[in-house]
């Protein structure tokens, strides 16, 4: 019972302390849990023509729109959409892939409005620098963790009753007051979402601490390496891409298009100079999915495939880390993992809500609350 009652104080005091920060946290991930289809949703449509440009023209008009910053190409399995050169940290810029029109970098209040959402769910911006704000979401991730397990602790039956069983994990009707409402919904919605708010959470960790990732890899043996990535991620810096003569970029889409079929994205790396390999990534899943991509490599001069790789290939420590990153918004799972951590978000939000108004009841109220005083002589 005295362990009991260490874990409930310390479980209140945690849960007021981060709060606020997990409540703005929670919010603002449900909201980015389907960026990516929305803003795909929204970016404009092209007319279907005869055949496409060759890869060879759209990567010159690419490198001429993007002012040379273009590294990567993407073409999609729907012949409505744009292509899209892209280079750094999200930048693009889109083509008709039938006429090679420039159609900008996509729609702006789409991008804008899940940019700042990011930089609130990660930094807090605008409230606190990136570095700051990067510490207090952190150390609110690794709060939030405790709250999960001390919660587990103080959910867990004294006896495995079917009538206190079904008390905690389903809605009541009927409770006399708001209190008794906020205990339910704070239990009932901790049960559901435990398990999803576990990855998500300890997956944050991971990713806003360098020494957790190192844990991941230390588990398996392994030692993370300085530059990381994942199969088919963008290029980093360097010496900017150049579409020379002889260069097989289309021969290496068609190819990959063989080879893999039922492809809904084919990322094409522009070539630098002396490159004598093109790499093209082919996505049979949302884009956000490593286990559904595959990164294929062709000789520059005729496309001859010389391999491919996928994440099988990667070591075991790398597997885990990449799905620690996607976990993180469920896409790993498409659209049904980002479903549950959208679900899983909004049920954190109630839980932070519920439980700060039980920690007010139980803290703050009674100092407002009149205490009867006994009248002296009486």
């Amino acid at each position: 019972m005295r362990i009991r009652r260490v874990v409930f104080w310390s479980h209140l005091v945690t849960g007021v302390a981060a709060g606020l920060v997990i409540l703005v946290m929670s919010v603002t991930g449900a909201l980015l849990a389907f960026e990516t289809q929305i803003t795909r949703w929204a970016d404009p449509k092209v007319t279907p023509a005869a055949a496409m440009l060759p890869a060879e023209a759209l990567g010159a008009i690419a490198l001429a729109e993007s002012g040379g910053k273009a590294s990567t190409l993407t073409l999609s399995a729907d012949a409505t959409r744009p292509a899209a050169a892209g280079w750094g940290r999200g930048e693009q810029i889109l083509l008709d892939p039938y006429t090679g029109a420039a159609l900008g970098a996509g729609p702006e209040g789409v991008h804008a409005f899940f940019g700042a959402v990011t930089q609130i769910h990660r930094w807090l911006v605008p409230l606190f620098d990136r570095q700051t704000g990067g510490a207090i979401t952190g150390a609110a991730n690794l709060l939030f963790l405790f709250l999960l397990v001390s919660g587990v602790v103080l959910w867990w039956p004294r006896a495995w009753k079917a009538r206190l069983l079904r008390n905690q994990i389903l809605f009541r009707h009927g409770l006399p007051n708001a209190k008794a409402r906020d205990y339910n919904w704070h239990h009932v919605l901790a049960s559901w979402a435990a398990i999803p708010l576990v990855l998500i959470v300890l997956s944050g960790v991971v990713i806003s601490y360098p020494w957790a990732s190192r844990l991941v890899f230390a588990a398996y043996g392994e030692t993370a390496s300085a530059g990381g990535g994942r199969p088919g991620g963008a290029p980093g810096g360097g010496a900017p891409a150049v579409i020379a003569p002889g260069v097989g970029l289309q021969a290496a889409l068609d190819n990959a298009a063989s080879q893999v079929p039922d492809w809904n994205r084919l990322t094409l790396t522009l070539p630098k100079a002396g490159d004598d390999k093109i790499t093209v990534m082919a996505d049979t899943g949302t884009g956000h999915q490593p286990a559904r991509q595959t990164t294929l490599t062709f000789a520059a001069t005729d496309g001859t495939l010389l391999g491919q790789k996928g994440i099988a290939d990667q070591t075991p420590a790398t597997r885990a880390r990449i799905w620690l990153r996607f976990v993180h918004t469920g896409e790993v799972y498409g659209v049904v993992g980002q479903a549950i951590a959208a679900l899983a978000s909004l049920a954190a939000a109630v839980l932070v809500w519920t439980g700060l108004a039980l920690a007010w009841r139980r803290l703050i109220r009674p100092l407002y609350v009149r205490r009867p005083t006994m009248a002296s002589g009486r």
